[in-house]
């Protein structure tokens, strides 16, 4: 009997990686595209839509190539927050990709905080006001579309996260729909209704008609056309990444932490049932599979890998990240050097865009060592900054951390995790989890496999950091970090 595999698509924001996951959750095949990012003013952020397809097209054909086997089906985990508009008819994107990094509507949020909208939009959507999210990216792209708001009223243009972009071009315009995770991140989706919310789309003046339907995170989503991909093949799954990283773990029930190391990074955890947070975490929908969606707290953090990149750059290294976390490896320590990456503010649990980012503690004995060191340990502390957000949250102690993401697949990174947090960091190995998450999703849908302790038996390697450091260290420290934090707010825009 031939294998039976899922072809896995995590298009993120820097790459596409596309994997065949065969039934026993091996990987059997892999392949990934690169993607530009395009930074056309300050603090603003996109990409070109049609080489975002693009990189699916090629990565997953490179995969298909490879299958010694029947594919089942497909699975899709994506970047969040990012946005499209594209014609209906045509297909053509109508603007760029609005990347979920970009600060773009920032003043336009700035005056919805002012005129007393922000608890209508937390209450709904659980999520605080932030350039961060969708709806202000649509209003934006529709404003800068040449007669964008009519055309959008009369039906003429669509707008979507990018797993409903892909799904769009998966299926040859056919199907115009996105997941409930992906719809959680707009500000336009009622948590609790799991609906879009007349009133919101009234606030930002964006037009039910553009918008895709909301389904399941694991459900039949139509099949693929002849549009670069074989026909027929069966799409099982839209999640988003973060979401399908804690489903990679198999964290289904409620008291596991995880967070997603990537160019920003995202701290999820299950909760009972619809949370809320006055410590400054989103509510979110974890994922939905069944009959009732599955909710969590999440912390979203702005840059945490990018600031690897960013000094990698900045010192002109060849392997740009690769080459600062070597760099970083070379000093025992900072030297008292704090490196804040608020490039383009800072997200949980601040929300604050106006921040800026800062290098503090410089002495003459600095050099490029201690400021790469800075950078790589800054990714720790603002995990620490909502960990405990999410213990406050809780109202207990969390036991540990599930890690994943490229940049979790550094020692030295994660070691000085567990100090920080004085928890352990239980690190999953694959670099792959979003992926991984989304084929699951996509073969419960599909029957690949029966259910969810099926895929708890599976496989999964992992490695354990306990905490070393003393109390008094790690808290001199953290302390320095909150001063270096409150230094980058005062550097306002």
């Amino acid at each position: 009997m031939k294998a039976q595999f899922i072809l896995a698509i995590d298009q993120g924001t820097t790459n596409t990686k596309v994997l065949l996951i065969d039934r026993t959750g091996a990987i059997a095949a892999r392949a990934s595209r690169p993607l530009e990012i395009h930074f056309p003013q300050p603090a603003w952020v996109e990409q070109d839509a049609r080489l975002l397809w693009r990189s699916v097209v090629e990565a997953a054909r490179e995969c298909l190539d490879k299958a010694a086997g029947e594919v089942a089906g497909i699975g899709i985990s994506n970047q969040r927050e990012s946005v499209v508009v594209w014609d209906r008819a045509t297909g053509e994107p109508a603007g760029p990709c609005v990347v979920w990094q970009c600060r773009r509507t920032a003043h336009y949020c700035a005056d919805l905080q002012q005129q007393g909208l922000g608890p209508l939009i937390e209450r709904t959507t659980g999520l605080a006001i932030d350039p961060l999210f969708s709806a202000s990216k649509i209003r934006w792209l529709l404003d800068h579309i040449d007669d964008g708001q009519r055309r959008a009223e009369d039906g003429a243009l669509c707008a979507g996260t990018v797993d409903s972009w892909v799904l769009w071009n998966l299926t040859g315009g056919a199907v115009h729909a996105c997941d409930a995770t992906n719809a959680a991140r707009t500000q336009l989706f009622d948590l609790r209704r799991l609906a879009w919310h007349d009133e919101l789309l009234h606030v930002f003046g964006i037009p039910a008609a553009m918008l895709p339907d909301v389904r399941r995170s694991s459900a039949p989503y139509g099949m693929t056309a002849a549009t670069g991909l074989p026909a027929g093949l069966p799409i099982g799954s839209l999640i988003g990444d973060s979401h399908a990283a804690l489903f990679g773990h198999a964290a289904f029930q409620p008291g596991s932490v995880k967070a997603t190391y990537g160019t920003g990074s995202s701290l999820m955890t299950l909760t009972e049932g619809p949370p809320s947070s006055t410590h400054g975490l989103s509510t979110t929908i974890a994922w939905w599979r069944e009959a009732a969606a599955r909710y969590a707290l999440e912390g979203n953090i702005t840059v945490t890998g990018g600031a690897m990149q960013w000094v990698g750059e900045l010192l002109g290294l060849a392997d740009g990240a690769q080459g600062a976390a070597a760099l970083a490896a070379s000093v025992p320590d900072t030297g008292g050097v704090y490196l804040t990456p608020a490039f383009a503010g800072l997200g949980a649990p601040y929300w604050d865009p106006a921040a800026r980012g800062a290098i503090s503690g410089l002495t003459r004995g600095s050099n490029s060592a201690h400021v790469a060191r800075a950078a790589l340990e800054s990714i720790a502390y603002q995990v620490r900054d909502v960990f405990d957000a999410m213990e406050a949250d809780a109202g207990a102690p969390l036991p540990e951390l599930l890690a994943d993401g490229g940049a979790s697949q550094n020692d030295m990174l994660m070691q000085f995790q567990a100090d920080m947090l004085a928890r352990p960091v239980r690190r999953n190995l694959s670099a792959d989890l979003s992926a991984i998450g989304a084929a699951w999703l996509a073969g419960l849908a599909l029957r690949v496999w029966a259910s969810t302790d099926e895929l708890e038996a599976l496989p999964r390697r992992q490695d354990v950091f306990e905490p070393r450091m003393g109390s008094a260290e790690r808290d001199r420290r953290y302390y320095g970090w909150q001063i270096a934090v409150a230094r980058a707010r005062l550097n306002r825009v």
